[in-house]
Formats: C-alpha cells, structure tokens, sequence
C-alpha cells in the first residue's frame, strides 16, 4: 500500500470539502450586493450562519496535512504564493468579522455589508489565482522556490480567479434556491442561472489554456492511450452542467446545488488528471516531496481518528439545521 497517494488522496478530499462547504459561503458574500438590504439579505446570511465557520475547519485540514504529508510541496508552493495567501487570509478574516458585526453594530450595518463582500471576493479571488499559479507552474532550484514575487501574476492566474469566483457565486445562488422560498428564492434562481453560464464558459476557457500552457498538460489529454481514458470527465462534465441548468429552470429546490458540487467534482478531477503525478509542476511528484514514511504512518493514525468526528459533526450541524430559512437568525 502505497501510503503517500493516500495521503495524496486525503488532501485532495480536504481541498474538494472546503471548496464546495465554504465556496457556497464565499459565494453568498459575493452575490451580496444584489440582494435587497434587509429581508433578502438577512436571510441570506441566516442560511449559513450555523454552518460557515466550521466549514473553515477543511481548509486547516488541507493545508496542516500539505505541510505533514508533503513538506517540500509546502514550502515551495507558500514563497511562490505569499501574496495571494496573505490576501486569501486577510479577506476570511474580513468575511468572518463582518458577518459577526452587521448584526452587532447595525450603525454601520452598510460597512460591514460592504467588508462581508469585498472580503468574500478576495479570499475566492486569492483561491482561483492561487491554484492558477500551481498549475502554470512553479521554478524550483535544489529543492526551492527559485522564482520572483510575481510569477503568480498572469493572465491564466487571473483566468482561473474569475473562473473560481464565478463557481462560487453558483454554488452560492444554488444554495439559497435550497433554503429559501418565495420571492427571494425566484430572485436566487435568477442570479444562479447567469452565474452557472458564466462558470461553464470560465470552465471551458480554463480547459483549453490548459491544453495550450504545457504540452505535456497537451499529450495528457488528446493523445492515445490516455485520450481513452480521460475522454469521459469532459462528457460527464457537460452533461452535469446542463443538467444543472435545467434543474435550475424546472424549479427544482435542492438538486441545483448537488449538481454544482458534480460539476466541481469534475472540474477537480479534470485539473488532478492534468497534473498526475506531479503536486508541484512541473517537476516535483509526490513522491518527491512526501514525508519519510514512517512520519506519514504517525499522522495517518491521527486522520483516521479525526476525520470521522469532522464528518460527523459537520453533517450533524448539516442535519439539525434542514429545511428552509425563518427571518430570525441565530444572533
């Protein structure tokens, strides 16, 4: 048993949870300027007010075992990355605050709206550009990060920022068509409909870059054999996004936002396939950057015992809030 794909496999688990769990949250934020102040909005925030900060739990999960797991990926991809991580941080930690205080201090209730949204459209931003950057690829020298302080700055970084925001707007907008109801969830339906078009096209505009920006990202997927087995992530994907819009157009309540979290699934998948077996392209497998074995047989004993309490208390939270929204709030 090969324990560093396992461990490969249990971060990517972790990216893909905190992706789809606070990505909806994210996106909420970033749709908040288009709903109506008061009612609309309050709900809206009713919606994850259980549920969004342990949905941040994920995330620590990814990055606490990237550095574990594989410490040279970690300390490659963070110098190549600072600013958008410190970005990414900065905006959670305006989302979080704000979310807290527009309830506190209505006075300056138009703030903290405004800091609620600007920082959920950083931190997804910061995230987009941030897996951008990896895929590009990154310039290691004798195991470190060899290039400069803005190498994460190019037009396909901010390709796939936009393409991240504009997922997470969907998944937002998916969300609420599941937890509200009348007005505001006609209004949801809407704005999930112009999003899930513009994460289709984004999806399919970062694809072909892929194609374009390495030739071996090329060879992966339009030569033989590899073209046989590849070829049905694209066609699965396509058939999820129209299902999705038209789940969104026949009203339907909750499967709108379950085919949201397929199409990152496939999007996911489709971006693991480009880059196998590499964790820091283009040279560095995880193989290369794994932690002694021994090290990885510590750890997994620890996520074999924490994991499934995450779970659990998270579908728990996930399951005693069901149902559609009231107009009180947990505050």
């Amino acid at each position: 048993m090969d324990l560093t794909v396992i461990w490969a496999f249990i971060i990517a688990f972790a990216v893909f949870a905190y992706v789809v769990m606070d990505g909806f949250d994210l996106g909420i934020g970033i749709l908040f300027p288009a709903f109506a102040a008061g009612r609309e909005r309050d709900r809206a925030m009713n919606s994850i007010a259980p549920v969004w900060d342990g949905n941040e739990t994920w995330l620590v999960l990814g990055g606490g075992g990237l550095f574990a797991a594989f410490p040279l990926a970690y300390a490659v991809i963070l110098p190549a990355t600072y600013p958008l991580i410190i970005a990414m941080l900065l905006g959670l930690v305006f989302r979080g605050v704000a979310f807290e205080y527009r309830w506190r201090d209505p006075g300056h209730q138009k703030f903290w709206d405004m800091a609620f949204t600007g920082g959920s459209f950083v931190a997804a931003l910061a995230q987009g550009m941030t897996l951008g950057a990896l895929l590009q690829g990154i310039e290691v020298v004798d195991r470190a990060y060899a290039g400069s302080w803005w190498d994460w700055l190019t037009p396909y970084t901010l390709l796939t920022g936009l393409g991240t925001v504009a997922g997470y707007a969907l998944l937002g907008a998916s969300w609420l068509i599941w937890k509200l109801d009348g007005e505001e969830q006609a209004h949801a339906r809407k704005l999930a409909i112009r999003w899930g078009a513009a994460t289709i096209v984004l999806m399919g505009a970062v694809s072909l870059y892929n194609i374009a920006l390495k030739p071996e990202y090329a060879a992966r997927w339009l030569t033989a054999p590899e073209i046989y087995w590849v070829a049905p992530v694209p066609i699965v994907t396509a058939i999820v996004a129209l299902s999705m819009l038209r789940a969104i157009l026949k009203d339907r309540n909750s499967k709108p936002f379950w085919l949201g979290i397929a199409l990152f699934f496939l999007g996911m998948s489709g971006l693991g396939v480009t880059i196998w077996p590499n964790v820091v392209p283009p040279g560095v497998t995880i193989w290369d950057a794994a932690a002694p074995e021994r090290s990885q047989i510590f750890m997994l004993v620890g996520v074999a015992l924490t994991m499934p309490l995450i779970i659990g208390y998270t579908a728990w939270a996930y399951w005693v809030f069901r149902g559609k929204v009231a107009d009180e709030g947990y505050h």
